[in-house]
């Protein structure tokens, strides 16, 4: 089967890739996962080191990611195979293929779950006590032909952008979907500074304590937040940086891309934080569904027009989704499309039909079916033992070897070469090359090492 030109695809301009991109790594993880990572670290010192992460150790990981990508042109798995044919390093790409899929398996349920809760705020059935809405959460989630149907919509909404392609379905949508985020995470933020019992939230989250930039277990989770919330290690940015031309520079784009997602990351702790101590009991640390499907729409009943301000929420959860759900099943259909000849509806329609049968364990294991549940000697549910698999290790694993190709395989003198192509400015390339060669490798590897001792001990 031949593949056709227009199959594969290239972004229409340089903003479209940083705007794709930024959604790639704009996700639920931002919006809940760094909120919860802040208040288990203690609030404005886990900022602190989170930031300093992200410029240190993620950005360069993210750049070399994109630059693999722009040589080659290729797909995660093809782009290792050409940097150095007859090896086994492609394995690294295959790595990232089969994160995306097992990843967004899983991730499109909890997607699910955002989009009904937009209509359940919206109209007020998310009310009463705390112990009420918990267990409302409860039957919700645990009402398997519900959530199946919903993940379901998630994955074929995702399909139906893929079909698209590059510039007029990826492109297209997340020139819409970005900035309207944007626009909402600003006007939320505002409304949240503004509620009574705001200013010990802005405290707590802006004020650090200074004995805790020293805990090495805050360390550690900055460490790990920063590096998941740039969708690193999943061949992602591989994916998209394949998608650019020569013209299109490497160094401002991923520094966009960077701040964008920091940008969301942070004005989301504007949103929690202010929000969640204007209310009696707020526990800083809660986290996950607990925090968003629970604590939050309790939040929502108190407050003048709170019903719209929680729908305006989940409207904000489901459009990061979105824009996560589409790198995540773009990594594996172009894998299929540069690597097998396929055409991308084909491999899109492949791959959605795989995701959704791999969907319905995670889908039925928040209640529905026991086993799922709760996994016989594992003691968690099909969901969160995927999660700890494709998130918490085979990502790190993907990043660790990612930095190893690009320092001392590929070589840093060729990296930069790419990166510099057709007069591009990189500055501080000595900085970058002695990042990515010694500092990202070791920080990655003590993630992995402090994973697999808590996994251990739990």
């Amino acid at each position: 089967m031949a593949m056709g030109a227009t199959d594969r695809g290239a972004w229409g301009s340089r903003m479209g890739f940083v705007l794709a991109a930024a959604g790639s790594a704009v996700g639920l993880g931002n919006i809940w996962g760094f909120p919860t990572q802040v208040g288990r670290g203690g609030g404005a010192a886990f900022v602190v080191l989170y930031l300093l992460c992200v410029g240190l150790i993620c950005a360069p990981i993210l750049i070399a990611e994109i630059a693999i990508g722009r040589r080659t042109q290729k797909d995660p798995v093809t782009a290792f195979e050409v940097l150095r044919p007859r090896t086994a390093w492609w394995l690294t790409g295959l790595l990232g293929v089969l994160a995306g899929v097992g990843i967004l398996s899983f991730y499109s349920v909890i997607a699910g779950w955002t989009l009904a809760y937009v209509w359940y705020t919206a109209t007020g059935a998310v009310t009463g006590s705390q112990d009420a809405i918990g267990a409302f959460f409860g039957d919700f989630v645990s009402n398997g032909p519900l959530s199946l149907g919903l993940t379901l919509v998630v994955l074929v909404t995702t399909a139906v952008i893929i079909i698209g392609g590059v510039r007029s379905g990826i492109e297209r949508v997340t020139r819409v979907l970005m900035p309207l985020l944007l626009g909402l995470l600003v006007l939320l933020a505002a409304r949240a500074v503004t509620l009574p019992g705001a200013e010990a939230g802005l405290a707590y989250y802006m004020r650090p304590d200074v004995s805790r930039l020293f805990d090495m277990s805050v360390l550690n989770a900055a460490l790990g937040q920063a590096f998941f919330s740039l969708s690193l290690g999943m061949g992602a940015m591989i994916t998209y940086g394949s998608y650019l031309t020569r013209r299109q520079g490497i160094g401002g784009a991923a520094v966009w891309v960077v701040l964008l997602d920091t940008s969301v990351a942070l004005l989301a702790g504007f949103i929690i934080f202010p929000a969640g101590f204007s209310l009696p009991g707020f526990d800083p640390g809660s986290g996950g569904p607990g925090l968003i499907f629970t604590v939050l729409p309790r939040l929502f009943d108190t407050l003048p027009g709170g019903h719209l301000f929680g729908a305006a929420f989940f409207v904000l959860l489901s459009m990061a989704a979105l824009t996560s759900t589409i790198s995540l099943l773009e990594v594996p259909v172009s894998h299929l499309i540069d690597g097998h000849g396929w055409t991308r509806r084909n491999a899109v329609l492949a791959i959605t039909t795989l995701t959704a049968a791999l969907a319905i364990p995670s889908a039925l294991s928040n209640g529905a079916v026991g086993f799922f549940s709760q996994l016989p000697g594992l003691g968690m549910s099909f969901l969160d033992f995927m999660a700890i698999v494709w998130n918490e290790f085979a990502l790190p694993i993907g990043g660790l070897l990612v930095a190893i190709f690009v320092g001392h395989i590929w070589r840093v003198d060729e990296a930069l070469a790419e990166l510099r192509a057709e007069g591009a400015a990189f500055p501080l390339g000595g900085l970058w090359g002695a990042l990515i060669r010694y500092v990202c490798p070791i920080a990655i590897l003590l993630i992995i090492i402090f994973t697999t001792l808590r996994t251990l001990a739990s």
